[in-house]
């Protein structure tokens, strides 16, 4: 099998889907066995294989771009400091670093090696998003990166299958919720040394020495695949701006695409500079979500790995909100991150119209609760401690030729958390959780529905929300004649309006609204077929009165 003459179609094939089930059950043993609901119930993870040069070979399905593209990336900085040529079988390493990582310090990125008789053969590596990493919170009021929590450098996690209790004893020492954080190290560690043993299996069942064949096979087969499905577009430079919220100010996102004849190339430069406060967002996490939104437009049947991420290259001037420099504080970078498909979007909309959605929520609408002395009162007065992370979002865009899907989480990808699982570990109550009525714009094709949730405790003590939420200010935006879809809001039950940002304390008695955005609508209102209107109104998606209002329809 190593000699490339003897290497079928049928080998490739076979060993491909076998690799793509390897680092699947790799995925899924990180959500089955994570402590977090972020990555239990939401997959707010990533996973994948790699060869001994740090190119990624195959991810699991399981998981979201920002971790997926982020950790591709990732494993070249562990290789810098850890040559192949230094490890050993048992050694496993560990990182935070948002500008090595995937752009804050609330993921654990963790890189083991593969070892096939004495020998190492492959690189296996995943990420998970922590319920805490200690500091302020996950919250974007942090100024600088040393507000935000511990910053863990490339370390050995586990020397020889030894682990670094030293490393253990200092998270502990600096998180909120220590089971979850250090439960989810060792997920982590077990996630890869899964990988590693059904990687082990899959290559003495083929008699692979190595992974130097099928490997380069995979990535050039892609990388062709990008080539080919680029050079049918038309060539040139088109450029797309979108102002949202921000945190002091309003920002603006620019995006110029250069359509070249096998490269795709996204510059950032006009976009806003640096916030003072978490918001900034590392290249890293900017290129990722680029990199995702060219590639579900231009080829999403190609597999997403080394070759095809090779075809889209990212820049963006050092300084600016997608480029953040270091030490800046950047915890809460999806702020940004998540509107890079929006952005690119209203440039290829120029270049292939009728291929891409309207404008949605695109940030998630994530409700980061928590109680605690200092946060949210004193001693016993502020309550049961708790951290909790429960994923939500507002509605997409609409579709070239469909409603845009409701309370989806486009371009995220994570699960919304079921809200008995918050329940469960916190003394709070979620008396709500509904779509919300006439949110998604008016268009030939509607946008998604946000949603409406209403949250309190069943405590007699305050609780707070580490509010980090877009789409308040400036709604998401419809394409070719749509509307644009409601904006998002966050109040208390008593109508007390709260800021989309920061640390929101609710007082004992009191309720959480949250009423999440709505996408944009695709194409004239006029044009919408009557039926498809009666049917909204006869569903609760659209009230009476919006239908008469947007489409004319009684």
């Amino acid at each position: 099998m190593n000699d490339r003459r003897t290497i079928r179609e049928l080998d490739v094939q076979v060993m491909w889907n076998r690799l793509l089930s390897v680092v699947e059950e790799q995925g899924q043993t990180l959500v089955r066995t994570a402590f977090s609901t972020s990555a239990r119930e939401a997959g707010d993870i990533s996973a994948g294989v790699f060869d001994l040069g740090g190119r990624m070979l195959a991810q699991a399905v399981t998981g979201t771009p920002g971790h997926i593209n982020t950790m591709a990336a990732s494993v070249g900085h562990f290789l810098q400091v850890f040559p192949v040529a230094s490890m050993k079988e048992g050694d496993v390493y560990i990182t935070n670093d948002p500008w090595k990582g995937t752009g804050h310090l609330y993921d654990l990125v963790v890189v083991s090696p593969t070892f096939m008789d004495g020998r190492i053969v492959a690189l296996f590596a995943c990420t998970s998003h922590l319920v805490d990493m200690g500091g302020v919170g996950q919250t974007p009021e942090g100024r600088q990166i040393w507000h935000e929590g511990l910053f863990i450098p490339l370390l050995r996690l586990v020397r020889g299958g030894e682990m670094n209790e030293d490393l253990l004893a200092m998270i502990r020492a600096n998180v909120r919720e220590p089971v979850q954080v250090i439960g989810d190290v060792y997920a982590l560690i077990a996630c890869n040394e899964i990988g590693s043993r059904r990687l082990v299996s899959m290559m003495r069942e083929f008699r692979l020495d190595d992974l130097d064949m099928l490997g380069e096979e995979i990535i050039s087969r892609s990388r062709r695949a990008m080539s080919e499905a680029i050079g049918k577009l038309p060539k040139g430079t088109w450029t797309n701006s979108m102002r949202i919220d921000g945190y002091e100010a309003p920002l603006d996102l620019v995006a110029s695409i250069t359509i070249a004849e096998d490269t795709i190339h996204v510059d950032y430069t006009g976009t806003s500079g640096m916030s003072t406060y978490a918001i900034n967002c590392p290249l890293c996490y900017t290129e990722a979500y680029t990199t995702f939104g060219i590639n579900c437009v231009v080829a999403p049947s190609v597999p997403n790995n080394a070759g095809t991420l090779d075809a889209v290259k990212v820049t963006a001037p050092p300084g600016t909100i997608v480029s953040a420099t270091y030490p800046a504080a950047v915890y809460a970078r999806s702020s940004i991150g998540h509107m890079m498909p929006d952005v690119v979007y209203g440039a290829l909309e120029q270049a292939i119209p009728g291929r891409v959605p309207a404008e949605g929520t695109s940030n998630l609408w994530s409700l980061k609760m928590v109680a605690g002395h200092g946060l949210t009162g004193v001693g016993a007065g502020s309550g049961t401690p708790f951290m909790v992370m429960s994923f939500h979002s507002g509605g997409a865009g609409a579709r070239p030729k469909q409603d845009g899907l409701s309370a989806t989480p486009f371009p995220s990808g994570v699960r919304n958390v079921p809200v008995e699982a918050t329940e469960a570990i916190t003394p709070l109550v979620i008396w709500r959780k509904e779509l919300r009525q006439d949110s998604g714009g008016a268009g030939r094709y509607r946008g998604g529905l946000g949603q409406v949730m209403e949250v309190s405790s069943r405590e007699d003590a305050a609780f707070g929300l580490f509010a980090g939420f877009e789409r308040v200010k400036f709604p998401a935006r419809g394409r070719n004649g749509g509307g644009p879809g409601q904006r998002g809001a966050v109040s208390l039950k008593s109508g007390v309006g709260l800021q989309p940002k920061g640390l929101q304390v609710v007082p004992s008695g009191e309720r959480l609204v949250i009423e999440m955005p709505g996408g944009g609508g695709m194409g004239p209102a006029a044009e919408r077929d009557p039926a498809a209107v009666r049917r909204d109104v006869r569903l609760g998606y659209l009230s009476a009165e919006a239908a008469k209002r947007e489409y004319g329809v009684d």
